[in-house]
């Protein structure tokens, strides 16, 4: 998979090197608690509208807490996690068994909290009048066995197809990966910095197919979901192979898993205290935090879901 030019705000080393030389999350201040303290956390830049709402909220109810979130790919992430740069990681998956061997020769019991269920969305130009796809279709994609819009479907004109991800790291790829049991990405898949640089290169691009996390898109109220869904179509997913029953990544569909590429999101802790992360992560899985997942337009782990219809 190519990388587009972009251009970062900050090296990715030099931000790692920072937060690794200045201090490590194994030290526990003495006036620390689960309310009280300054910590830096690290999540996947597709959960960053959710975990902003999360913090504001948090550190509005307590005021003595100071919470410094870092929004990268999952595997810059988790890097950081590993080296102990962070104290909690907030991606899609769990520790694999490479990292638990980490923790455990450091004697490090990390915990995993399943906090949500989020989804892989697939974004269009809105010149494009291919909105629905299906399952098979985006799979012949992704083994690079489909490469035009016309094998598509033949009326449509958009020429080669332009895959492009947020990030050569990014959970939304490995999660692509992992769902169509592919080791790499055909020629004419690319990669951006952020989900935000995906929206903008499929409103400028009518033949691409943009990759990003549902919670971009999910939240109805927040101004920047409103201003992106304005500038691309969302695509209708079915999981038969002719084409009936398409649904969206939303709530409801999420949530009965009619919707085929939904995925859980976690809080991995390495805190080995009952300190701040533990007062967060616990404040993101309890009452208040899930109301916050709720409203954002991704399922909650804990406590029921209404489904309503919805019409576009």
């Amino acid at each position: 998979m190519r990388k587009l030019p972009f251009k970062p705000i900050a090296s990715f080393s030099i931000i790692t090197a920072f937060f690794t030389i200045i201090t490590s999350c194994g030290y526990q201040s003495t006036d620390e608690t689960t309310t009280r303290g300054n910590i830096r956390i690290g999540a996947d830049e597709a959960f960053s509208l959710l975990i902003d709402t999360e913090i504001h909220t948090f550190t509005n109810a307590y005021i003595h807490s100071d919470i410094h979130p870092i929004y990268a790919s999952e595997g810059e992430v988790m890097d950081l996690f590993l080296k102990d740069s962070v104290r909690l990681a907030i991606v899609s998956r769990q520790l694999n068994e490479e990292e638990k061997a980490v923790f455990e020769s450091k004697k490090i019991i990390p915990k995993t909290t399943r906090i949500a269920v989020d989804g892989v969305a697939f974004i269009l130009n809105n010149a494009n009048n291919d909105t629905n796809l299906t399952y098979q279709t985006l799979k012949s994609i992704f083994e690079g066995n489909t490469s035009s819009w016309n094998q598509i479907n033949t009326s449509n004109n958009l020429g080669n197809l332009s895959v492009v991800f947020d990030h050569n790291q990014s959970g939304n790829a490995r999660f692509i990966k992992e769902t169509f049991k592919v080791d790499s990405f055909p020629k004419y898949c690319y990669a951006v910095s952020n989900n935000q640089e995906v929206v903008n290169y499929v409103e400028a691009n009518p033949n691409a197919i943009g990759v990003i996390g549902v919670n971009w898109i999910s939240d109805s109220r927040d101004s920047v979901t409103i201003e992106f869904k304005s500038k691309i179509k969302v695509v209708g997913i079915s999981k038969d192979a002719d084409g009936a029953n398409f649904v969206k990544p939303y709530q409801g569909y999420l949530a009965n898993g009619d919707y085929p590429f939904t995925r859980d999101v976690y809080i991995i802790s390495r805190e080995s205290f009952s300190g701040l992360g533990t007062g967060f992560a616990s404040f993101v899985a309890g009452d208040k935090g899930q109301r916050i997942i709720l409203k954002s337009g991704l399922v909650p782990a804990f406590g029921p879901v209404r489904l309503v219809q919805v019409r576009d």
